[in-house]
C-alpha cells in the first residue's frame, strides 16, 4: 500500500508540475505577443506618419525619388544649410556617428545635469523655439515660425509650427513652453543655475494652442536669446514629477523632447551603461530629416584609450593633445584617415583656478584679495602654454576673450614670485619655522589641495608644474584629482580648496550666473562664494542695458573689477585640434567653429563609406 500512495504522489505532482509549467509559457507567449503587438503598433504609428508626409508632398508636386525633403521653397531658412547638404552628389542617409566622451556622465536629466557632455545629448532630444544661423549669426525660427517683440522689449511673442510633435507622437504645443518655465521655477525642482537665467521673465503664457507670450519684468539684452532659446519639455511627460520632485532630481535619465534623436527608453539611461545611445526620432517633424540612424557617445577616460579607439575606426573623431597633435602631423596612418583641423573656436570657453573663499561658512585664506592676487602672479600662464600646450593655446585675463566688444585694454599678469611674496607677507603670511613653507599668523601651514579632473594628462602636467611654481614662494599644493560625478558633486557642495575648470563662452557673456553675490548659494554658480557689491550693481545695470553701445563700456568696468579682484586665475583659451575621419562629409567652418554635430544636422556618409546598417 505505501508503494501504491508514493506512486499516486508522483504522478499528481508530475501533473501539477506539468501544469506549472504550461502556465508559465503560456504567459511568455502571452508576454511576447504584448510586446510584438506594441512594437506593430508603433510601427504602425511611425508609417502612418510617413504616409501623410508624402501625401503632403504628392499633393505638392514636390516628391521624387531622390528624397523625401520638401522643395527649397518650403524649407525654413533655419534648415537651408542642412537642406543643402542633401544636394551634395554623394549624399546619403544611414550609419551611425560615433563619438567618445572621456568621462562617465552622471546625468542626463534635463536641467539637474551641470556639464557640456549632458548639455550635448540633450541638444539632439529636445529643441527651442529659434537658433542661430552659423554663418550670419542672426536668430532664426526652429520650433517658432515667427515673433514679434513690443516697443518696450518687455514682450516677446511667438507663434509656433503646428506641426511640431515629441518623440513619442504627442503635439507640440504653447501649453508646453509655459509648462517648461513653470517646471524650472519650482523651488522643489533642482535646477537653480537655470532659475538664476530666468528670473528675469514674470510670466509666460500659452495664447492658443499656437502662440506663447513671455513677459519681462524690466529690459534684459538677451531677452530674445533667453525666452527663445529655453530648451522645450513635454508636460505630459515631465509633469508628474512635479508631485514627485525628489525622483526628477535623483533621475540620470529621463530625458524626452521633440529633437531628431530620442532615447530609446526616456526614462531609464542610467551611468552604468558605459555610453550613452540615441535612435533616430522617425516622426521628426523637421523640414530635413537627419542622415545618421543613430548617434552613440562612448565612454571612454583614457587618452590613450581614445586614441586607439580612433585609429581602429570604431570613433569618428579625435580631440587631440597637443603633444599627441605634433606626433601625429607625421602619422601615415592617421593622416591617411583624417581631416584634421587646428583653429581657435570664435566662442571658445576658458580654463582657470578658481579659489573657494567661503567653505564650511567660514571665510578662507582666499577671501582675502592679496592672497588671490599672489597666486596669480605665482601661476606662470606663458610657460604652461610654452611647456605644458606647446603653444595651443592664448592668455585669458577675464571671461571675456581678446576679439570681444566686452573686453577691455587689460594685459594677462605676468609672473613675478618677488611681487607674490610681497603680498603674502602683506596678508600676514611668513616662514615662521623656517621649514620652507609660509604659515600665518596662527602658525598654520600655508597648504590647500587643488581639485582636478583626473583623466586629464594635460591637467595632471599643468598641477605638477604648479605645485613646483608655487613651492618657490613657500606655498604648498597638494594634488587632488577627482572622478568628474565626484568632481561636481563637490562642486555643488563647495566643498574644496581650489579647483581648476572650465566654462564655455558665447557671443555676448553674461557674467551674473558665476560671479554675481546672488548665486553663491547651495548648487549655484557662484561655487567659489565670491562677493562684489560693486560688480553686482554693474552686472545689475548692463543686463538690463538693451542698447548695445552703452552696455560694452559696463562690462568694460565689470572686467577691470575682476581683473583687480582675482576671484578666478584665468588660464587660457586652447585651440582645437581635432581629427575626424574622412568618412564624415560636408564639414565647414563657421563663425561657430565647426559644424560637426551643429543642429539642424549638416554631416552625413556616403554609402559606399557607411559602416553600421541598422
Amino acid at each position: 500500500m505505501q508503494t501504491s500512495s508514493v506512486t499516486r504522489d508522483w504522478i499528481l505532482y508530475s501533473l501539477l508540475g506539468l501544469v506549472i509549467v504550461l502556465i508559465l509559457l503560456a504567459m511568455y507567449q502571452i508576454d511576447r505577443q504584448w510586446l510584438k503587438l506594441s512594437d506593430m503598433q508603433t510601427a504602425l504609428a511611425d508609417q502612418a506618419q510617413a504616409v501623410r508626409e508624402l501625401r503632403g508632398l504628392a499633393g505638392s508636386g514636390a516628391l521624387s525619388a531622390q528624397t523625401a525633403n520638401p522643395p527649397s521653397s518650403q524649407v525654413a531658412q533655419a534648415f537651408q544649410r542642412a537642406y543643402a547638404a542633401t544636394k551634395l552628389a554623394d549624399y546619403a542617409r544611414g550609419d551611425w556617428s560615433v563619438e567618445a566622451f572621456g568621462t562617465n556622465l552622471k546625468t542626463i536629466t534635463p536641467l539637474i545635469s551641470t556639464d557640456a557632455y549632458a548639455a550635448n545629448v540633450q541638444s539632439y532630444v529636445q529643441e527651442s523655439l529659434i537658433t542661430r544661423n552659423p554663418d550670419t549669426l542672426a536668430w532664426e525660427g526652429l520650433v517658432a515660425k515667427n515673433w514679434t517683440v513690443s516697443e518696450d522689449g518687455l514682450t516677446i511673442s511667438f507663434d509656433l509650427r503646428d506641426d511640431v510633435s515629441f518623440s513619442d507622437g504627442q503635439p507640440l504645443t504653447a501649453e508646453d513652453v509655459a509648462f517648461t518655465f513653470t517646471f524650472i521655477m519650482t523651488d522643489a525642482i533642482q535646477a537653480p543655475r537655470d532659475r538664476a537665467y530666468l528670473e528675469k521673465i514674470q510670466s509666460v503664457k500659452a495664447d492658443g494652442k499656437n502662440r506663447v507670450t513671455f513677459v519681462f519684468k524690466e529690459p534684459y539684452f538677451e531677452a530674445l536669446s533667453l525666452a527663445g532659446g529655453m530648451n522645450i519639455m513635454p508636460k505630459h511627460f515631465y509633469e508628474p514629477y512635479l508631485k514627485e520632485p525628489k525622483k526628477f532630481n535623483e533621475s540620470k535619465g529621463l530625458l524626452l523632447g521633440s529633437g531628431p534623436y530620442r532615447l530609446a527608453d526616456p526614462k531609464n539611461w542610467t551611468p552604468d551603461q558605459g555610453s550613452v545611445e540615441l535612435l533616430r526620432n522617425e516622426r521628426y517633424w523637421g523640414d530635413v530629416q537627419p542622415a545618421y540612424n543613430r548617434i552613440l557617445w562612448k565612454i571612454i577616460q583614457n587618452d590613450s584609450a581614445r586614441l586607439t579607439t580612433y585609429r581602429n575606426g570604431d570613433i569618428d573623431s579625435y580631440s587631440a593633445r597637443p603633444v599627441e597633435y605634433r606626433q601625429l602631423q607625421n602619422d601615415a596612418q592617421i593622416q591617411g584617415k583624417s581631416q584634421s583641423f587646428e583653429y581657435m573656436p570664435p566662442v571658445v570657453g576658458y580654463s582657470y583656478i578658481g579659489w573657494n573663499q567661503i567653505r564650511g561658512g567660514k571665510p578662507t585664506r582666499f577671501a582675502d584679495k592679496r592672497v588671490r592676487q599672489a597666486m596669480t602672479y605665482l601661476t606662470d600662464t606663458g610657460r604652461i602654454i610654452k611647456d605644458v600646450f606647446l603653444g595651443y593655446a592664448e592668455p585669458a585675463v577675464s571671461p571675456f576673450g581678446n576679439s570681444s566688444k566686452q573686453h577691455a585694454a587689460l594685459q594677462p599678469y605676468q609672473a613675478n614670485l618677488d611681487k607674490a611674496k610681497a603680498l603674502l607677507k602683506e596678508a600676514g603670511y611668513e616662514d615662521r619655522n623656517k621649514d620652507g613653507v609660509l604659515e600665518d599668523q596662527a602658525g598654520q601651514a600655508f597648504e590647500f589641495k587643488l581639485t582636478y579632473f583626473q583623466a586629464n594628462e594635460d591637467t595632471s602636467r599643468m598641477v605638477l608644474l604648479l605645485k613646483d611654481l608655487y613651492a618657490k614662494a613657500g606655498v604648498k599644493l597638494v594634488p587632488f584629482p577627482q572622478e568628474w560625478p565626484v568632481m561636481l558633486e563637490n562642486l555643488d557642495k563647495k566643498d574644496f580648496d581650489a579647483i581648476t575648470l572650465g566654462w564655455t563662452s558665447s557671443i555676448e557673456t553674461d557674467l551674473y550666473q558665476a560671479f554675481h553675490s546672488s548665486q553663491a548659494i547651495s548648487k549655484g554658480d557662484n561655487f567659489i562664494g565670491y562677493q562684489n557689491p560693486e560688480l553686482d550693481k554693474l552686472i545689475d545695470e548692463a543686463r538690463r542695458t538693451v542698447d548695445e553701445a552703452k552696455r560694452m563700456p559696463l562690462w568694460q568696468q565689470a572686467e577691470r573689477i575682476l581683473y583687480e579682484d582675482q576671484p578666478y586665475t584665468f588660464l587660457m583659451r586652447r585651440k582645437s585640434l581635432l581629427f575626424v575621419d574622412k568618412r564624415i562629409h560636408n564639414l565647414q567652418m563657421t563663425k561657430l567653429g565647426l559644424n560637426l554635430g551643429s543642429l539642424p544636422l549638416e554631416n552625413y556618409v556616403p554609402l559606399a563609406q557607411q559602416k553600421y546598417t541598422q
